[in-house]
């Protein structure tokens, strides 16, 4: 099986993840894509708590489905959610107080409004909602059969190019990395924060910024030796099955109630 985006961003340090088949892997690249964008869109433009909480149910649905490794999307979800702290205690005393009901708090001078603090959530809500659905239909495929899907979906070769490169060429940037650091550690280099350290790891970045140029250059000119025009060969876009039908009938319900929660 060839590597999925998700063991594709783990490899960056050294993880290697196995991913079990399920029903999803089977369905088609295009129509996960496609339920991916309308759950995404249905739930980034609802104003309501139900239809959020209802989209966050579903995303960890698709997490269960998709059988993500428990810990390492704890750990995704984590990481953006630290983003989501900043903006749930700064969000209510930048949003401006428009009745004197609506702060929830005073610190000194500054209010804290309820609204302000309504807006967080609900973009915490949506942001936790579209990444485990984002990371359920999408990440459990390869970049190869991403890229063949957003192109046979009349996307851009520029930004299907510049995806497959991207997700090739990661692992290989980060293998130079660890190699770079290595050397650093055999001659006794260690983390401080001083300005040697930050003068160091400086020169890390500038030099894998060199490496990765000149890479760029080789892999191009060894593309034009196979005779490479700008243009990727896709293969024959496949023909909708049953399964895929049958994915498509189960979303659709859950769908129209998102879109359906929005009009009550």
């Amino acid at each position: 099986m060839s590597q999925t985006i998700e063991s594709s961003g783990a490899s960056w340090k050294g993880q290697q993840l196995k991913h079990q088949q399920t029903f999803i892997d089977s369905v088609d690249a295009r129509v996960r894509i496609i339920a991916a964008s309308v759950f995404a869109v249905s739930v980034v433009v609802s104003n309501h708590f139900s239809v959020l909480i209802v989209g966050l149910l579903i995303g960890l649905g698709l997490a269960i489905a998709a059988k993500l490794k428990t810990q390492h999307t704890l750990r995704r979800v984590v990481a953006m959610d630290l983003f989501m702290v900043f903006l749930i205690v700064l969000l209510p005393f930048t949003t401006p107080v428009t009745a004197a009901d609506d702060i929830l708090f005073s610190i000194g001078t500054l209010d804290a409004s309820k609204e302000g603090l309504f807006h967080a959530l609900m973009i915490a809500l949506k942001a936790n909602a579209v990444l485990l659905a984002l990371m359920s239909l999408v990440g459990t495929m390869s970049a190869t059969t991403l890229g063949n899907a957003l192109a046979q979906l009349k996307v851009p070769d520029k930004l299907v190019h510049l995806l497959l490169f991207t997700v090739r060429y990661l692992d290989v940037i980060g293998q130079e990395y660890k190699r770079m650091r290595r050397a650093m550690k055999a001659r006794a280099f260690v983390l401080k924060t001083n300005q040697h350290t930050w003068r160091s790891m400086g020169y890390l970045i500038g030099m894998l910024v060199v490496h990765s140029v000149e890479r760029s250059e080789r892999i191009m000119d060894a593309m034009k030796c196979r005779g490479y025009k700008g243009h990727f060969y896709l293969a024959d876009a496949p023909q909708l099955e049953r399964c895929d039908l049958m994915f498509v009938l189960v979303c659709m319900p859950f769908l129209g109630m998102l879109v359906g929660l929005n009009f009550l």
